[in-house]
């Protein structure tokens, strides 16, 4: 069975994390440290994740309750959770799922007099223009967010400079990841200082807790390989249970109830020292070879639907394609023994508020239905591709007979 995927860490970087743990030094000279890194304006903030620097940023905005908050249409569903907590309203703005962007003409449509900020997504790995976007807000005084947790690539792109507020996330399956964190971006020197202050009075996360993350992906890094995949699936299966279910659950970053009390601590002093190491030592290598197995696939795949066929800029975060029958294709694929999925992230498409539906985002919708992700990230063998691609494009008559593995 080729695995899902790898975590973005190395042994190295594992084992330091430990270390921390054990002997954490200085917590505050950690933070420092991250944020100087990253802004050496100033502008940074490290967080326990995106979704807590965007809750301390809702904290300090204030902003009055019933505010609208427009929403690109697919993004993570504890992202509507914490405007919903504020008091406001996600407003969910419908995509252009070819190229993976908000048209301004669907802001226009979803702008009332009640909207105080905009909070857009890049997808998949993709990043967006947002020249258009940053002008739609700038003219009607709007907050523009723009959540960069999947499109990180390094230090090459921290932000669009009209951007008000910029997020970025190093959480368990995101690129360069430190198993969590996330460092937030803020121009706006007084609301940046409220955040401080607001984490300021979390406790800290704990360090045992953040040890037994480390472990958990060291174990998942050792099965990063077929040989233990294929063991570790089977496993599953004489337990009664479906692997899919046990790597998504342990994949989680905040699973179950509470996500306020979860996300409403500080990061811990090994998280903020790892953090500092992946960003400091950051590779762009990782994400050009990336890119190239990402392109070998696709040029494999001519007739497949994909979203983000047309985006401007692409990573390949992940890689998702679009099927009639997304779970009979990804149980097919298994079959052949590669271990595609529905639930590769936690997100999903916003509702409209029960008093607009005429916003309901049918497109975002249409393609999400259809998406399934695909194991396809550097380490693959190009004839594992290849043989990817042939079970992909298989007629579908293969869905409901027995299928031989193939071994290669």
């Amino acid at each position: 069975m080729i695995p899902r995927g790898k975590p973005d860490i190395g042994w190295a970087d594992l084992a330091v994390a430990a270390a921390r743990c054990l002997r954490p030094g200085d917590r505050a000279a950690a933070q420092r440290r991250v944020e100087a890194a990253w802004s050496p304006e100033g502008e940074a903030l490290a967080c326990l994740s995106v979704r807590s620097g965007f809750d301390l940023l809702l904290q300090a905005l204030e902003l009055p309750a019933g505010s609208e908050i427009l929403v690109s249409a697919i993004t993570i569903r504890d992202m509507t959770r914490i405007i919903e907590h504020h008091g406001l309203v996600p407003v969910p703005v419908d995509l252009d799922m070819a190229t993976l962007s908000v048209p301004v003409a669907n802001l226009e449509r979803a702008w009332t007099p009640r909207t105080r900020a905009i909070l857009v997504a890049h997808l998949f790995g993709s990043r967006m223009p947002l020249d258009d976007i940053a002008r739609f807000a700038r003219e009607r005084g709007l907050l523009l967010i723009e959540d960069c947790a999947q499109a990180f690539t390094g230090p090459d792109y921290r932000g669009h400079p009209a951007s008000d507020v910029c997020l970025f996330s190093f959480g368990p399956i995101k690129t360069a990841t430190a198993l969590g964190g996330g460092i937030v971006t803020v121009r706006d020197g007084t609301i940046r200082e409220r955040m401080r202050a607001l984490q300021a009075g979390y406790p800290v996360q704990s360090r045992r807790r953040y040890l037994k993350r480390v472990l958990t992906f060291g174990v998942f890094k050792l099965l990063a390989a077929p040989t233990p995949y294929r063991a570790f699936t089977a496993a599953c299966r004489a337990l009664g249970r479906e692997h899919d279910a046990v790597i998504s659950g342990a994949l989680r970053g905040f699973p179950g109830a509470g996500l306020m009390a979860k996300i409403r601590q500080q990061p811990s002093a090994p998280l903020l020292s790892l953090l500092a190491r992946r960003v400091t030592r950051f590779d762009p290598r990782r994400v050009a070879r990336r890119t190239q197995v990402a392109r070998t696939a696709i040029d494999l795949m001519p007739g497949v639907d994909r979203p983000g066929t047309r985006a401007t800029e692409h990573s390949y975060w992940v890689f998702p394609i679009q099927a009639a029958d997304p779970d009979g294709l990804v149980r097919r694929l298994w079959r052949h023994g590669f271990d595609a999925t529905r639930g590769a992230s936690s997100m999903s498409v916003v509702d409209p508020p029960p008093d607009r539906p005429e916003l309901e985002p049918r497109e975002a919708r249409r393609v999400m239905d259809q998406v399934l992700y695909l194991p396809v990230y550097p380490g693959i063998a190009d004839h594992d591709l290849a043989r990817l691609a042939r079970a992909v494009a298989a007629p579908r008559p293969a869905e409901a007979a027995p299928v031989a593995h193939e071994t290669g």
